[in-house]
């Protein structure tokens, strides 16, 4: 399939594209990996599932007491998933990675891409860090599978997506809090006095590609009436028309969400399982909505 196209679309696993998505559009993913600590023991396992109760047993494990861990992909990993298209005959990658605001895995992949170059002058990688992860990253895989299809240059695909890339915005809300005081996202203090009043912060993707909490409301109800509200004042770049919502095993937020862009906007959002590596930050029960728009990250 690639022969057919003028460069490659990869991304390690954090963009959430489910398995059979990726296949079918011809992107290569590099799967990051995870642990799980629970009754003495830890389990290292990739994040490549291939089905969807996988993802809900790893949910169910967190409910029951489990202790997620993460890792970034290393350079080893890199240099292999790189190493091996270079050996197909693949010369041009745009390749997305994991944002730098949560890890350092953009630097490991553009060395990576720089040894395997030695070996294979022909070989480039435009490695963009999306500042966001998940289907945010996701968001912008779809988007080079777009261009790649439409015959633009690993250059031109790179140059657009980098100037999208500040222009989506994320409404993260968790449902259990201390997940994100072990993230240190939020102190020990305000884990515990907002699990009390039930305090949902909303979260988001600052231009840094870090996380940080930007509003807070009261409740599940009151969250989901914050993100149609964002919906109501902004909605999605009709240049796009591109909403993607994510939930950590919480399918019935998902869908309402889902509803109300199918009634506001006319299109189909992408709807998905958040997989574990930011899983992992949030907990289960979590739910995003985020979106491509004209205004910059969180300026309305």
């Amino acid at each position: 399939m690639e022969n057919r196209y003028l460069f490659t679309v990869s991304s390690d696993s954090t963009c959430d594209l489910y398995r059979d998505d990726a296949l079918e559009n011809g992107v290569r993913v590099a799967p990051l990996t995870f642990m799980l600590e629970q009754d003495g023991k830890i389990e290292e396992q990739l994040d490549a599932f291939t089905e969807y109760r996988q993802y809900v047993e790893f949910y169910n494990r967190l409910r029951a007491g489990a202790m997620p861990k993460t890792s970034k992909l290393n350079y080893e990993s890199h240099y292999r998933h790189f190493l091996q298209m270079a050996e197909e005959g693949v010369e041009d990658v745009v390749h997305f990675t994991i944002s730098s605001g949560l890890a350092n895995t953009w630097e490991n992949a553009e060395q990576a891409a720089a040894d395997v170059k030695k070996l294979y002058p022909k070989f480039r990688v435009y490695v963009v860090d999306p500042l966001t992860a998940t289907v945010g990253q996701g968001a912008l895989v779809r988007i080079a599978v777009k261009c790649r299809n439409e015959g633009k240059t690993a250059e031109e695909t790179y140059e657009l997506c980098k100037s999208v890339r500040l222009h989506i915005q994320h409404f993260i809300v968790a449902d259990d809090l201390q997940f994100l005081k072990r993230g240190g996202r939020i102190s020990a203090t305000a884990a515990a006095v907002g699990g009390m009043l039930r305090v949902k912060p909303i979260i988001s993707f600052d231009n840094e590609g870090r996380l940080g909490v930007i509003d807070k409301v009261m409740g599940t109800r009151k969250a989901v009436s914050y993100i149609k509200g964002k919906l109501e004042k902004e909605g999605p770049d009709p240049a796009f028309n591109y909403v993607f919502i994510v939930h950590t095993d919480n399918e019935p937020i998902a869908e309402e969400l889902a509803a109300y862009v199918r009634e506001k906007f006319g299109f189909e959002p992408y709807v998905q399982i958040m997989g574990p590596v930011i899983g992992a930050h949030v907990g289960p029960g979590a739910f995003a909505l985020g979106y491509i728009s004209k205004s910059g990250r969180n300026e309305f």
